[in-house]
């Protein structure tokens, strides 16, 4: 597997973005070692809340949350996805499957031995973290979920499926431009820079390409089986469960109900439809705070 790194360079002198970096050496089943990069802010003995970001942001996405959560005394960890951020970014399209992503984060997760975690995920932050929790759900204490899913080939919403046919036919794709079409609010040109920074050129998009075709909207796309597996574990998952969709997102409207409707652990909890995009991250970051902060607290209570 023949692998990219963005130079340190590029990242440094972002907008709101003061967190050092952390690595983590993770080895594909092909024997090819990749770096990953995550946050980890907070004391280290306080409970733990991972933030999973999707397509085709990172970490910095996370920004204001991250700082809002330390402040509630909460260790914070965010990590980027491989392709994304500053982590490694193999060269080659066939290089990213939907299982290869599970098994990378899986390996992350246990190698840094986080446990007690809440995690909140968007987008594919959630095709790839619910099936984590599914994986491990003895590490997890509770979930939020936000403007994601984890289908099992019953088909996608307009939404996606425009996102889908810009994502394969536009011959430069824009990252910085694209979360901010998938905002609320209008980012700022630094804003815009930081989501560029971590894509030199096209060559290093390739994971941005290729995820929206992994989603598994057929029947017949490839981790089907594996879904339908997670949803089995979820299905009997009964620790706090939270959905906190926003309101403006095309691509996941409505997506609130299933959770609501087969997890356990969503009985009773304070769910929410939040202001704002795709990227609600962007748009009220305080306000998942503090629904977080809650989450936590009742897991703790």
């Amino acid at each position: 597997m023949q692998v990219l790194r963005t130079p340190d360079h590029r990242f440094e002198a972002l907008a709101d973005w003061p967190f050092a970096p952390h690595y983590a050496t993770i080895t594909d089943a092909d024997g090819t070692a990749l770096r990953l990069h995550y946050v980890d802010e907070g004391p280290r003995k306080a409970p733990v809340v991972l933030l999973m970001h999707g397509e085709p942001s990172w970490a910095y996405l996370y920004r204001r949350m991250i700082a809002g959560l330390v402040a509630r005394g909460f260790r914070v960890v965010a990590p980027d996805l491989i392709g994304f951020g500053r982590s490694d970014k193999p060269a080659a399209r066939a290089d990213y499957t939907y299982e290869r992503h599970v098994a990378w984060m899986s390996q992350w997760l246990t190698q840094i031995d986080l446990k007690d975690v809440t995690l909140f995920c968007q987008d594919w932050g959630g095709l790839i973290g619910l099936r984590l929790v599914a994986a491990f759900p003895e590490r997890f204490a509770a979930v939020a979920v936000g403007n994601t899913g984890l289908p099992v080939g019953t088909g996608m919403t307009e939404g996606f499926k425009a996102w889908l046919e810009f994502s394969q036919h536009t011959p430069i794709m824009p990252i910085g431009l694209i979360v901010n079409m998938g905002t609320g609010r209008d980012l700022s040109e630094a804003e815009i820079a930081a989501y560029d920074a971590p894509f030199p050129d096209e060559t290093f998009k390739e994971g941005a390409r290729q995820f929206p075709l992994l989603v598994p909207v057929t029947p017949e796309h490839g981790s089907v089986a594996e879904n339908k597996a997670a949803w089995t574990v979820l299905e009997a998952f009964d620790k706090p469960f939270l959905t906190a969709f926003s309101d403006g997102d095309a691509v996941t409207k409505g997506g609130e109900a299933i959770f609501q409707a087969k997890v356990p652990g969503a009985a009773g909890q304070p769910h929410a439809i939040v202001s704002g995009g795709h990227f609600l991250q962007e748009d009220c970051p305080d306000a998942l705070v503090d629904l977080i902060d809650g989450l936590v607290r009742r897991a703790h209570a």
